[in-house]
């Protein structure tokens, strides 16, 4: 868990006035919108993962931040609509506004009105996928997402053509995957797409150098992993930062956890959420090459967090609420 700090948020303002125009758009009793948006706003957020270190911390606050809002606005929006709004801070946190599985759509429009999240499918659809989050560092990036993809932008031809070529049919293809429930073509478009994604990054100039050497390694554990297997078991997706997220149907997990123990070991035994009995000695599978890679000392990976598809955000009740009757967050009082 994070400290707990109260930061000023540069985009906090742009975000509420946003989202009182958005009021106007979507509300039919504007009067009463405009009372409330004159009112200051005490926000609490919490992360129980690292914050600015390459695992969506700004999409899940940005996200937050939004459907808070708009749950005070009482606002008529749609998760879709309610997604324009919060990618304004933080692109991936489109995502966020809903639950089960996810597209950013891009759109056409030159304001940018139709580039929002759809739904691709709830997570019951398909709810046995799980996700094994290997945090490889939990310090700040020395180069954010934004200002990354920024020169990124400006400066990589490869993107350009990951744009024009590449992302359209592999958007087609994993959607249908996902509808499908087809695992193996899910987990090779993922890592096919990480792979680019960081190619990109190298094409950019200056070079962004987001993974390191514990990240190398668990790419090439997990491709070992399925390899030996003989199916593809796992896939491992990077985004802006070293750390790596892993992919797998439950019944794998603890196979998983077990092979990454053995070449990452950790201080403290992992209490899996799941209860899966997980041996923190660590274990190879059957006809794993296990000098794909060597042994990391302790800590090399901080944690590993297991999770799964998530219900997308919600109300909290008085219980569970960040701000207290005072309203101040309650974890300070």
């Amino acid at each position: 868990m994070q400290p707990s700090k109260c930061k000023t948020l540069p985009h906090l303002r742009y975000t509420h006035h946003f989202l009182f125009a958005s009021a106007h758009a979507f509300s039919s009793d504007f009067a009463s919108v405009v009372q409330l948006s004159t009112f200051p706003v005490h926000i609490a957020s919490r992360n129980n993962f690292p914050t600015a270190a390459g695992l969506a911390s700004s999409a899940s606050g940005f996200a937050a931040l939004v459907a808070s809002l708009a749950a005070l606005y009482e606002l008529p929006a749609t998760p879709s609509q309610l997604s324009v709004i919060a990618r304004q801070g933080s692109g991936s946190a489109c995502r966020s506004l809903f639950g089960g599985y996810v597209a950013w759509e891009m759109g056409s429009a030159p304001d940018g009105s139709d580039s929002l999240a759809v739904e691709v499918a709830p997570r019951e659809h398909w709810p046995d996928i799980h996700a094994l989050i290997c945090v490889v560092s939990d310090d700040k990036k020395g180069t954010s997402s934004t200002s990354g993809m920024q020169r990124t932008v400006d400066t990589s031809p490869l993107l350009q053509h990951r744009i024009a070529q590449v992302v359209p049919a592999r958007m087609d293809a994993i959607k249908d995957a996902i509808l499908r429930r087809d695992f193996t073509t899910f987990a090779r478009i993922t890592m096919q797409d990480s792979n680019q994604f960081h190619a990109v990054a190298l094409d950019t100039d200056p070079p962004i150098f987001y993974l390191n050497d514990v990240s190398r390694a668990i790419i090439a554990i997990i491709t070992e992993y399925n390899r030996a297997a003989g199916v593809i078991k796992a896939a491992y997706t990077y985004d802006a930062g070293p750390n790596a997220v892993i992919y797998a149907p439950k019944e794998n997990v603890k196979e998983i956890v077990e092979l990454l123990l053995r070449y990452f070991p950790q201080a403290q035994p992992f209490l899996d959420p799941f209860a899966l009995g997980v041996d923190n000695q660590g274990r190879l599978p059957d006809g794993f090459n296990e000098k794909v890679a060597k042994p990391f000392p302790v800590a090399s990976v901080k944690g590993f967090i297991h999770t799964r598809v998530g219900d997308g955000p919600r109300k909290l009740n008085a219980e569970e609420a960040l701000i207290g009757s005072g309203g101040l967050p309650t974890y300070l009082v």
